[in-house]
């Protein structure tokens, strides 16, 4: 689920190893193109952990946040 905070939305997610987490990272990375709207974002073996906020309107969660999220949680296994 993904969380307020900050003004990001940000989400935590867990894979089985580091090839699964690094799968969804390259999934991710083609939405970002796609969507023209890039994440933060850190991974530590299996573990992943994105924020989305919009830095040209001041670092604020916007509508292109709001629909990468979306389109993230639809690669989700």
């Amino acid at each position: 689920m993904w969380r307020e905070t900050d003004e990001s939305l940000e989400r935590d997610f867990e894979f089985k190893d580091f090839v699964a987490a690094w799968g969804f990272l390259s999934q991710v990375a083609i939405l970002a193109e796609k969507h023209q709207h890039h994440p933060e974002w850190s991974n530590v073996y299996n573990r992943v952990s994105i924020r989305l906020t919009t830095h040209d309107a001041g670092n604020t969660i916007t509508e292109k946040d709001r629909k990468l999220a979306a389109a993230i949680d639809q690669v989700l296994p």
